[in-house]
């Protein structure tokens, strides 16, 4: 079997992504159902720390779609700021980031295999391929933000278990 850079990227970005819609939605109903107002959600975070669901759902769509960017453009640029959104902006900024996605050809996508992707980090510079910057650098990030999405809403509370965390799995057709 012979997996392409759509099947590593594209293909696990939409998979996640549509599982952490899904748990976001999870998480609006019960926020809904128990008079809890959503927007505390938005600056929860699980140690002082880390950062809070905001900035973890942020980095859930720059770590797929911006990762895809990245590789297009050859340079990884960290948004020198980034919006402050609500609950709804959110579930819409992940709405957004799957629909892009989605219409992403494996065609377009596999045409950028072998690619330069350059990230600068203040002094510090990484040069990668397009593969080597998806499975070392962006799909680590993209699952650990995920995870740590899913871990506030937890820890607040929302009723979520594995399967919402795993969302549609790819079976044999």
């Amino acid at each position: 079997m012979t997996l392409s850079l759509y099947d590593v990227s594209v293909s696990n970005y939409l998979q996640t992504l549509d599982a952490v819609s899904g748990f976001l939605d999870k998480a609006a109903a019960h926020c809904r159902e128990n008079g809890i107002d959503p927007e505390e959600m938005v600056e929860s975070r699980i140690f002082t720390d880390m950062r809070p669901l905001r900035f973890q759902i942020q980095l859930v769509a720059f770590h797929s779609l911006g990762a895809i960017d990245a590789i297009r453009k050859g340079v990884l640029e960290f948004p020198a700021q980034r919006p402050s959104h609500d609950y709804a902006g959110l579930q819409a900024l992940i709405v957004e980031t799957r629909a892009a996605l989605r219409k992403l050809t494996p065609e377009e996508v596999n045409a950028l295999s072998g690619a330069v992707v350059t990230s600068k980090t203040g002094e510090s510079e990484r040069i990668f391929t397009a593969e080597g910057f998806v499975l070392s650098f962006s799909l680590p990030n993209f699952y650990f933000h995920a995870t740590t999405a899913y871990d506030i809403l937890r820890m607040k509370g929302v009723p979520l278990g594995k399967r919402d965390f795993m969302g549609a799995l790819r079976l044999k057709s």
